[in-house]
């Protein structure tokens, strides 16, 4: 090793270990056999305002469906909604696919339904909203 801690070019490490780091970005790097490295990364991506819109759409639906006594209906319907509210947050925006399952899965839960009109006004805002991201 040189003086400066950097192994000589063509040289081996003298200490029988070494690290050497191209680049890197992110991410938490540890030596020596006390060595301990800590990373917490947060991977949440804003969505943009149609997708905000929607998300808000989303939540107040599963705050409308009905608490107790859910029809199977009302579980799968909670279940598809639950699943684009974790995409939108984790990702900022919904796939069309997953956008297109929904839009069944609402209008579908919405013709089965003599829901109250709290959740029918939700669904419709639901429903909106994945039209305009769609169209």
């Amino acid at each position: 090793m040189s003086d400066t801690g950097h192994p000589t070019p063509g040289r081996p490490a003298q200490d029988g270990g070494g690290v050497h780091i191209g680049s890197m970005s992110g991410g938490s790097i540890a030596t020596g056999s006390q060595g301990s490295a800590y990373s917490v990364n947060h991977t949440a991506a804003e969505p943009d305002v149609r997708h905000e819109e929607l998300l808000g759409a989303i939540r107040a639906l599963r705050e409308a469906l009905p608490a107790r006594e859910r029809s199977a209906e009302d579980t799968t319907l909670d279940g598809e909604l639950a699943d684009a509210e974790a995409e939108i947050t984790r990702t900022g925006a919904a796939g069309p696919e997953r956008l297109t399952r929904l839009l069944t899965g609402v209008r579908g839960w919405l013709g089965s339904q003599a829901a109250a009109a709290g959740a029918i006004a939700s669904a419709t805002a639901v429903v909106q909203g994945i039209a305009q991201l769609l169209g």
